[in-house]
């Protein structure tokens, strides 16, 4: 697909831009509305691609759960082993569309792994995950990034105070949620394990709070989150952070999302995932 066109989309996902006007400049790039309309379908999100591990997998335990967050009533989707046993507790951050069937399914990926997973709805305090992305993104805008901080870092309490919780932690996040794994590595010392899928990078300032074994994930045409890169490994190595950087050339941002057929790649997905797994192993423990 046209590079200007994942730009784009790039653009109204993140700025954001309105779908009027992402549209119209669609349209521009495509030469009509028609062919704008026909490629829509292959960059927006389908949820029907998104059970890789099926809903009623007979070795899972699944629930929606809640959660206080001082005050802050945390709705949260839960995955974990049938089996007994007590396990590593991580949370699956989603990106900036919110809570949807996508994210469950990696929570179900990481049960599957042996783990607790927690998939927190950061817009819970606004009654919950819309189903329009439009409405999602708009709601993304009035959240406070304090509040919004603590609402995930009390997920990792949560977690330890379930008496199948081994006490380790950690967490994977994606986009938007990749900057957030960013600053929950900074500002809970408890964190094991954090990997951050193309997320905006900590404060450089921030960097010698990291505790946790840091992993990180990034896409080789993804210029705009690429571009903090450099200060942020700089910081990283300066600091003596536990640090892997791994960087996938030719593949665009969301690429692990299986669900947006124009900026999935199979390879470099499963090889991050596999990584993924492999640091929480190595550090949860």
């Amino acid at each position: 697909m046209d590079q200007r066109i994942i730009k784009l989309y790039d653009e109204y996902t993140h700025k954001p831009l309105p779908r009027e006007v992402f549209l119209k400049r669609l349209a521009i790039i495509t030469g009509s509305i028609g062919a704008a309309m026909a490629i829509l379908p292959m960059l927006e999100n389908n949820y029907a691609h998104a059970a890789t591990i099926s809903l009623d997998d007979d070795e899972l335990h699944t629930e929606d759960i809640t959660y206080d967050a001082d005050g802050v009533t945390m709705k949260a989707y839960l995955a974990k082993p049938k089996k007994d046993g007590r396990y590593g507790g991580v949370e699956i951050i989603h990106e900036n569309r919110g809570l949807n069937e996508h994210i469950k399914d990696v929570a179900r990926r990481a049960a599957k792994a042996g783990y607790i997973a927690i998939a927190p709805d950061a817009l819970s305090a606004a009654g919950g995950t819309p189903t329009n992305e439009d409405e999602a993104r708009k709601l993304f805008a009035q959240i406070d990034a304090k509040q919004n901080l603590i609402n995930f870092a009390k997920g990792f309490d949560y977690l330890k105070s379930r008496k199948d919780c081994n006490g380790f932690t950690g967490c994977v996040g994606f986009c938007w949620g990749g900057g957030l794994v960013n600053q929950l590595a900074v500002n809970v010392p408890t964190l094991n394990a954090a990997v951050a899928f193309y997320g905006r990078q900590a404060d450089i300032a921030d960097v010698p709070r990291i505790k946790a074994a840091l992993q990180l994930h990034y896409a080789g045409l993804d210029e705009r989150i690429n571009a903090g890169i450099p200060a942020y490994e700089e910081a990283l190595k300066k600091n003596n952070i536990r640090y892997e950087l791994f960087m996938y050339e030719g593949v665009n941002h969301a690429f692990h999302n299986d669900t947006s057929g124009a900026r999935y790649n199979e390879a470099a997905a499963k090889l991050a995932w596999k990584r993924t797994l492999d640091c929480w192993a190595a550090n949860m423990k």
